[in-house]
């Protein structure tokens, strides 16, 4: 029977999972793993009333303990805990205890709702559950842990927590419906590691007394309605912090870049403004940045490129018009799986760099303006699943052969660029799936051909005045042996002549 997770582990184990959801390879469109916290496979016949393995039998719980654990359940719609003689000597899934050395345990954690069908935490009773103040009367603890547990009693997040113990570390509220500021008296909690309080209803601005908690390592405040600027954080232990889905506004704060231990920045779908900073660039373990979906102006910082653990890049949907990228922008990030740049109004030319990510799996380049070719680095992009170039500017043959072609499948979008083409001849079409509206690049250069031919005797006309272009020059160069090359510039040149003088006779 395996050991349920010893109480001193709950609120680290929750920041380390927290950790790995997030850094983990995400590619859009917004996927969202939900929050998991992996316990202990544990049976109904270990609900019993015995020792916690490695615990002295004469251990007891503290009285004033016991019963505030038990006010605190009954609270939640568990009453049933009247009953449990000790909360403590039991293994009850969601109370975790240690004893001290006078063999009497004290409650270091609480977790509450039904995460998965593999946990055992006491349900609520959502449409009347709340938080009892009873939990104050537990000095030894840690952690507390609310899932889903206040929907349908919506209520704010309670200010007496800001009087918890010196000995707490992690607070999660996650997805209980939660209404109202957060309240300011969580700058309390000094010793506060873990604060999540993602996908509840919480209004208002991130109080500034949450940068008082320098120890915090993971703070996650998505997805609720949160306005105002973000706070300038300094936070040396920081690696996780989202703020995505609220509504703040202002700039992303410079003070970012003294919280040298982030792993994930998340500020999307917000609406913040501004350039980003170049201070980003000094984040040497940063895993994922996500600032898409704001109204940040350009343009990209080159000090991004020295983001060398960076895996996911995504800022999509930031109208940065005319932006360019160096060529060799990307070449110092190699770690590089997720790259979502659509939307952004870029311009120029595809750095070339992009095509030396060998670990990259998704890449979006969509609806920029983007001119010039594909680059043919692209065909050492062994590992993607999903290439997007479509809607923008791209003139030439698709440089991809037939094998990735079906590798990639209905994931290739290259089609709105009018200048790309397939060659059919040299790579073959079936089996290819992607090539709608893509024209085949024998037919392209035929339309080129009867273009320039039609061109050799174009007439202009302005203002009455007739004017016949004839290229004998480029007769003569063909008649002597001349490319096509240098036919081509003559007529062009031939035209522009025409034009000119046209314009400027009447």
């Amino acid at each position: 029977m395996a050991p349920v997770l010893p109480a001193s582990a709950w609120w680290s184990w929750i920041a380390v999972l927290a950790v790995v959801l997030a850094v983990g390879v995400r590619p859009p469109p917004r996927c969202r793993g939900e929050f998991t916290v992996v316990v202990p496979d544990t049976s109904a016949a270990a609900l019993v009333d015995a020792p916690q393995t490695g615990f002295s039998d004469r251990a007891r719980t503290d009285p004033a303990e016991q019963r505030a654990v038990q006010e605190v359940m009954a609270a939640t719609g568990n009453g049933w805990a009247w009953a449990i003689p000790d909360v403590c000597r039991g293994r009850w899934h969601g109370i975790e205890c240690v004893p001290d050395r006078r063999d009497t345990y004290h409650v270091v954690s609480l977790a509450f709702g039904a995460l998965s069908d593999d946990t055992a935490f006491p349900a609520c009773e959502a449409a009347s559950a709340t938080l009892s103040p009873a939990v104050l009367a537990l000095p030894h603890l840690r952690s507390l842990f609310f899932y889903r547990c206040f929907t349908g009693n919506p209520q704010p997040v309670a200010a007496l927590l800001g009087r918890l113990g010196p000995a707490f570390r992690s607070l999660v509220l996650r997805q209980n419906g939660h209404v109202g500021p957060i309240p300011a008296e969580l700058g309390n909690l000094k010793e506060l590691r873990v604060l999540d309080l993602h996908g509840n209803q919480l209004t208002s601005a991130v109080p500034a007394t949450l940068q008082s908690l320098s120890h915090l390592q993971l703070l996650d405040l998505s997805y609720n309605r949160l306005a105002g600027p973000v706070p300038r954080f300094e936070f040396p232990r920081l690696s996780i912090l989202d703020l995505s889905h609220n509504a703040l506004q202002g700039g992303v704060p410079w003070s970012l870049g003294q919280c040298r231990s982030l792993l994930k920045i998340d500020l999307s779908q917000n609406r913040l403004t501004g350039t980003i900073p170049d201070a980003l660039g000094d984040l040497s373990q940063l895993m994922l940045l996500d600032l898409s979906h704001n109204a940040l102006s350009g343009p990209i910082p080159a000090a991004l490129s020295r983001l060398a653990s960076l895996r996911s890049l995504i800022l999509s949907d930031n109208r940065m018009q005319f932006s360019t990228l160096p060529d060799d922008f990307f070449a110092g990030l190699k770690a590089l799986t997720t790259l979502v740049l659509s939307g952004m109004g870029l311009a120029g030319a595809i750095p070339e760099s992009i095509g030396e990510l060998s670990e990259l799996r998704v890449l979006r380049l969509d609806n920029n303006q983007f001119t010039g070719v594909i680059p043919a680095s692209f065909r050492r992009l062994e590992r993607v699943s999903e290439l997007r170039v479509d809607g923008n500017r791209l003139v030439g043959p698709i440089p991809f052969g037939k094998e990735m072609m079906w590798r990639l499948g209905k994931k290739l979008r290259v089609g709105s660029n009018e200048g790309l083409c397939y060659d059919t001849k040299q790579q073959g079409l079936e089996g290819v799936v992607a090539l709608a509206g893509v024209a085949d690049c024998d037919s392209v250069r035929s339309r080129t051909t009867q273009h320039l031919v039609w061109s050799n005797s174009t007439v202009v006309s302005r203002g009455g005045g007739v004017y016949t272009v004839t290229s004998s020059a480029a007769s003569a160069s063909r008649n002597s042996g001349g490319g096509t090359r240098v036919e081509t510039w003559l007529v062009f040149v031939c035209l522009h002549l025409a034009w000119f003088v046209a314009c400027n006779c009447k």
